[in-house]
Parts: structure tokens; C-alpha cells; sequence
């Protein structure tokens, strides 16, 4: 009798050292690859990098175009702007251009 409980007290041991090894594991792994882990910590950083250089670069191109339409506004028209668009629209030419024709 005295031999069954030195064995269960021994498997009790054995049994909470496992355990607590288990959570532990757990607890690590799931630190490391969790949905909150390092990793995902990682990813978040670099998707928030890609974000923020998309913004500045749209950011650009937003400011661009602001000034293109500033310069087609009726107050302060641009000389060179306007014949630019006219000849675009009207499909017309200088006397003194070059035109190249590029065959498709």
C-alpha cells in the first residue's frame, strides 16, 4: 500500500510536470505564430509600411493632378497647357512640328 502511493504521488508529479511542459508549449507557440504572435506582429509592420508608401505615392499623384486642373481653370489658364489639350482633342498640328508615325 505504502508502495501505490509512493507511485501515484510519483505519477502526480509526473502528470503536473507534463502539464504545466504542455501549457507551456502552448503558450510559446502560440506567442510566436498566434494570431497576435511575433510573426503576425511582422506582417502587420510590413502591410502598415506598403500601406503607408501607397498613400504617399497616391498622395503624389493626387497633388498632380490638382495642379494640372488648376492649370485648365478659366481664372489661370495655361498658354502651353490649353494648346496642348486642343491639339490632343482636335487630332491637329503645327505648320513647324515633326509629326513621326509609328506603324502598329
Amino acid at each position: 500500500m505504502v508502495i501505490r502511493t509512493r507511485i501515484r504521488a510519483i505519477l502526480n508529479q509526473l502528470a503536473l510536470f507534463l502539464g504545466t511542459a504542455a501549457a507551456i508549449a502552448y503558450f510559446s507557440y502560440q506567442a510566436f505564430n498566434g494570431d497576435h504572435g511575433i510573426q503576425a506582429q511582422h506582417q502587420f509592420d510590413k502591410q502598415r509600411q506598403d500601406l503607408t508608401n501607397e498613400l504617399a505615392q497616391l498622395r503624389d499623384e493626387h497633388q498632380a493632378l490638382e495642379r494640372r486642373v488648376n492649370l485648365l481653370k478659366a481664372q489661370t489658364i495655361d498658354p502651353d497647357m490649353l494648346e496642348e489639350k486642343s491639339r490632343e482633342l482636335l487630332g491637329l498640328v503645327d505648320p513647324n512640328d515633326i509629326v513621326v508615325l509609328l506603324g502598329k
